[in-house]
C-alpha cells in the first residue's frame, strides 16, 4: 500500500494532505499553530473525525514525540545522535528506524529485520512530499503518525 503526503504550502501551521495510491484523500494532517513544541492531529478526510496525534516533549536534547492512535498511548520517537546517516529510536511494536545520508529516505523495520515501511521524499515539489511504501495496510495510520513525526523532527534540526 502506498500513501502520499503533500504538504500545503501557504497554510499557518504544518498541514498535509495525505492521498491513497489512486489520488484519493484518506487524511489530513494539521499542527496546531500556538503551542510550544509540535502539536498534529490527523483527521479522516470523509468524516473529519480526530483519528490521531502526535505530541513533543518538551525539555528534551533530541527531539522526542508520543504517538497516539485513537485516544491510546502508541508509544514514542526519538532522534538518535548520529553522524552519518539519522536515526530514530522507536519505542513501538520492536520497530526501528534508519534513514541515508541526506534526510530524504528512511526505512522501518520489524523486530524480526522486516520491511514495515519505507519512506521516501520526493525532490523539487513545492512544499515537502513524500511517498509511503506500506507492506501491511492495517499499519498506515500507524506508518503516518511516524513520518509526520520524522518530518517535525527534521524541522527542528534545520
Amino acid at each position: 500500500m502506498k500513501l502520499l503526503i503533500k504538504q500545503r504550502v501557504f497554510s499557518w501551521s504544518d498541514t498535509y494532505d495525505v492521498y491513497d495510491e489512486t489520488m484519493q484523500p484518506v487524511y489530513f494532517v494539521q499542527a496546531e499553530v500556538f503551542t510550544l513544541g509540535h502539536r498534529i492531529h490527523i483527521f479522516d478526510k470523509a468524516t473529519g473525525v480526530e483519528l490521531a496525534s502526535i505530541r513533543q516533549k518538551l525539555m528534551t536534547f533530541f527531539p522526542t514525540f508520543y504517538l497516539e492512535l485513537g485516544g491510546v498511548d502508541m508509544g514514542s520517537i526519538q532522534r538518535q545522535l548520529s553522524f552519518l546517516r539519522p536515526q530514530y529510536r522507536l519505542d513501538l511494536n520492536g520497530w526501528t528506524v534508519t534513514g541515508d545520508f541526506l534526510c530524504w529516505d528512511y526505512d522501518v523495520l520489524d523486530g524480526f529485520g522486516r520491511p514495515v515501511m519505507h519512506i521516501s521524499k520526493e525532490p523539487f515539489h513545492w512544499g515537502d512530499t513524500y511517498v509511503l511504501d506500506i507492506a501491511e495496510p492495517e499499519d498506515a495510520l500507524l506508518c503516518l503518525l511516524i513520518a509526520v513525526s520524522i518530518d517535525a523532527a527534521n524541522c527542528d534540526n534545520h
